[in-house]
């Protein structure tokens, strides 16, 4: 039975969401054969209960008699026909079937609940040959030659994904610092639209923004004892001046496509309580966090005796280097998801802006001293680490007032208020996944 076979499979893949837990059952909602012949092509989406939880997810799923070796890895077991034995696989890997996706967003199709789109005025090269990129925690994504790139949404939640909201949202303003989108693949789940895929240009000539704030921070504790961030070879500043520029400018977009509002004080002070919870947890599992409470609630207090209204907005929501690729003319945005894990209500909510803010200041702290966690010179080292986070935290919020970004004094309050939370659930986070990492976010509070 196929899913007595998925469900001995599914465990085993990086983007199943119940590790850990047994499956109590695993069903097939939905069953479209996309390509017939051999090889054979077929969309599932599989429903897992665990736990009294339940989970669906989307898998593409292709047939062949024989499998050859280029396809083993991604093997999912025989699957026994009415016309005999097959080798099932997960069919992201078999770029002679994944065409499929191509073909049918540049015709528009309709197949069996699925609906393929594309952007008006957009024609899509269907000869492209794909590649999956590497493993992922809960997409699959697929580059098409060197021009596309399409993620496979694997655990699949009822409604528009924010990412495909907001980006085709935002290239019909013809904004700056997206990669374009192109089409998506969507079915109804719980009668509610859901997207399955978006794909969009593929920033092939580019480069992850963690990766150039991390060559940065080599190339400075490689330097000469004494040597200022500033001389240092690979000095990151200017990007990150840039980088501030560009997500003022995002934000803007974001504040003219969709609806915008406020928060009262009353709501803010709610806001500042849900921080303090989380503070609570969090020093219940790290005692380490006990000391630096009164300085955080000090900074929580500031904030909640703030009187004005606080705008709110679409924002990007889980803002880091990881999520920001620096072309050959400037920085581009991308993964508007919001954070993952989140409930999709949470993550379409309004917000303010400093929410990002405060996200990209944290990442300029984690890329610091990201390589000092098991150091053996780390201690003499920090001192560079320092210096380098406040250069660029300072050359980032810089770059966001020249691109029109406003933070007022009373911004600053809230701003301190979204980092320490930040800095509080990566304390968590890291206690709970990354022991060794812990000295990361206890150093925002020193």
């Amino acid at each position: 039975m196929l899913d007595e076979l998925l469900a001995a499979w599914i465990t085993r893949q990086r983007w199943f969401g119940g590790k850990g837990r047994p499956i109590d059952s695993l069903s097939i909602e939905s069953d479209v054969v996309l390509e017939a012949g051999d090889p054979s092509l077929r969309h599932l989406v599989v429903s897992v209960r665990q736990d009294g939880s339940h989970e669906r997810y989307q898998l593409p799923l292709g047939l062949r008699r024989e499998l050859p070796d280029t396809l083993t890895h991604a093997y999912i077991g025989p699957y026994q026909a009415e016309d005999g034995e097959w080798a099932a696989y997960d069919a992201v890997h078999d770029h002679e079937l994944t065409g499929w996706m191509l073909r049918s967003m540049a015709d528009g199709a309709d197949r069996a609940g699925l609906r393929f789109r594309h952007l008006p005025d957009v024609a899509i090269d269907t000869t492209q040959r794909s590649l999956v990129l590497g493993a992922e925690q809960s997409n699959t994504s697929l580059v098409f030659g060197e021009e596309y790139i399409c993620k496979l949404f694997r655990r699949l939640v009822p409604g528009v994904n924010p990412e495909l909201e907001i980006t085709t949202a935002l290239a019909a303003r013809h904004a700056p610092h997206i990669a374009q989108p192109y089409g998506w693949i969507e079915t109804d789940l719980d009668g509610v639209p859901t997207t399955l895929a978006i794909m969009q240009e593929y920033l092939s000539n580019s480069t992850d923004g963690w990766d150039l704030a991390l060559t940065s921070v080599r190339d400075l504790y490689n330097s000469l004892p004494g040597l200022p961030a500033a001389d240092a070879g690979g000095d990151f500043a200017a990007e990150a001046c840039r980088l501030g520029a560009a997500t003022a400018r995002v934000h803007h977009e974001l504040r003219e496509a969709f609806d915008t509002d406020v928060m009262d004080p009353p709501e803010v002070k709610r806001m500042v309580e849900d921080f303090r919870r989380q503070l609570g947890q969090a020093v219940a599992e790290v005692p380490e966090l006990r000391q630096y409470v009164p300085a955080v609630e000090r900074a929580y207090h500031r904030a909640e005796e703030l009187t004005a209204e606080l705008p709110v907005q679409r924002v990007h929501g889980d803002f880091h280097l990881g999520q920001v690729m620096r072309t050959t003319t400037d920085w581009v945005v991308l993964d508007f998801e919001g954070e993952p894990g989140q409930p999709l209500a949470e993550r379409r909510a309004l917000s303010s802006p400093l929410r990002d803010v405060a996200g990209m200041l944290r990442s300029f702290d984690y890329a610091s001293r990201h390589l000092l966690a098991g150091h053996a010179e780390a201690a003499r080292l920090e001192p560079k680490a320092e210096e380098w986070t406040k250069r660029n935290r300072a050359a980032f919020l810089e770059g966001y007032a020249e691109g029109g970004g406003v933070i007022t004094p009373a911004d600053a309050a809230l701003l301190r208020a979204f980092e320490l939370s930040k800095a509080v659930y990566e304390v968590m986070y890291e206690a709970r996944n990354r022991p060794a990492w812990i000295s990361i976010p206890l150093a925002a509070f020193r």
